[in-house]
């Protein structure tokens, strides 16, 4: 990369000679909306609102993006304006990428029955910006979904392209360390992270039902209730479920390591890891009891320990 700001102005000219240009190719989905997939979501996220069963159902909105998914055995083509960005970024030196947030609008509800299509275009590329990552571009496309010609929705995906930045070495033998991976925060979210820095683990109280819910989310699934307030976790759960991570490795982890879906004693369930028992000692119906740990000067995460009788 070329330091100078003359240079770079003119590398950022070229970024920004992309936005508006499509991204991908016009789409149209692989189903209809229909009643199995919003049954499934619906079992699978807990949501039990009735809005989304009876003659007069709607799917949820946060399935947007569902209907637009090609599935493992087909993908959407991307353009060929898209494949020269990235190219650019990537010759740049900016060829590293993480995914950083989505974003998603919802104009009017999607029924069963509605037929899908969808096109997606860049719709802006930031100036240079400083990371903790590194140095490197956010890259927007927009997804516009219609039903029947109508706008339904709008899904935004970001992307970081960035160059790495030079971490110092761990001064001790062997291979250096990773920082462990940062929760992505937004306004939906900030209320838990902050509970979690003063090590309290908060869980969303609907002021209009009562119904506790996790992960947080702008308004109710039962009643649709946007207000809300939040009660502490005792800290007491039992594993609903859980995996064993083998492959594939991460830097910032030493597989085998348990990932536990824990069942709050208050009825909500979260992810985290289940620690202080090995691996292949965890079980399903196993107690746990909240912890928090800190990782390095900056990340403190909530994690489950297992309790052994």
């Amino acid at each position: 990369m070329n330091g100078e700001p003359e240079v770079h102005e003119e590398f950022e000219a070229r970024l920004k000679a992309y936005e508006g240009r499509p991204a991908a190719a016009t789409g149209v989905g692989r189903d209809p909306v229909n009643e199995p997939m919003i049954r499934h979501w619906c079992e699978a996220m807990g949501d039990t609102s009735p809005a989304y069963t009876g003659p007069d159902a709607i799917a949820p909105p946060t399935m947007l993006q569902a209907w637009t998914m090609a599935g493992l055995t087909r993908r959407p083509e991307r353009t060929a304006a898209y494949d020269e960005l990235l190219r650019l970024l990537d010759e740049s030196g900016y060829d590293a990428v993480v995914a950083t947030d989505c974003e998603q609008e919802y104009p009017r509800p999607l029924r069963p029955g509605d037929e899908i299509t969808f096109n997606s275009v860049i719709e802006s590329v930031s100036g240079l910006k400083t990371t903790k990552l590194g140095p490197g571009h956010f890259v927007t496309t927009r997804t516009d979904i219609r039903a029947g010609g109508e706008l339904a929705g709008t899904h935004r995906f970001r992307i970081l392209k960035y160059s790495p930045a030079h971490r110092p070495k761990d001064p001790t033998p062997g291979p250096a360390k990773e920082p462990r991976p940062r929760p992505v925060i937004n306004r939906d979210n900030a209320g838990f992270w902050e509970g979690v820095a003063r090590h309290e683990l908060l869980i969303q109280r609907c002021t209009g039902c009562g119904d506790l819910r996790f992960p947080w989310l702008p308004g109710c699934n039962s009643c649709g209730c946007p207000e809300w307030d939040t009660v502490e976790a005792s800290g007491e759960g039992t594993v609903y479920s859980y995996v064993v991570m083998h492959h594939p490795p991460f830097p910032a982890f030493e597989p085998p390591y348990a990932v536990g879906l824990i069942e709050l004693a208050e009825g909500v369930r979260i992810v985290s890891n289940v620690v202080g028992v090995p691996y292949d000692k965890v079980r399903i119906g196993m107690p746990v009891r909240l912890e928090f740990r800190r990782y390095d000067d900056a990340l403190v995460l909530p994690v489950f320990q297992g309790v052994t009788r």
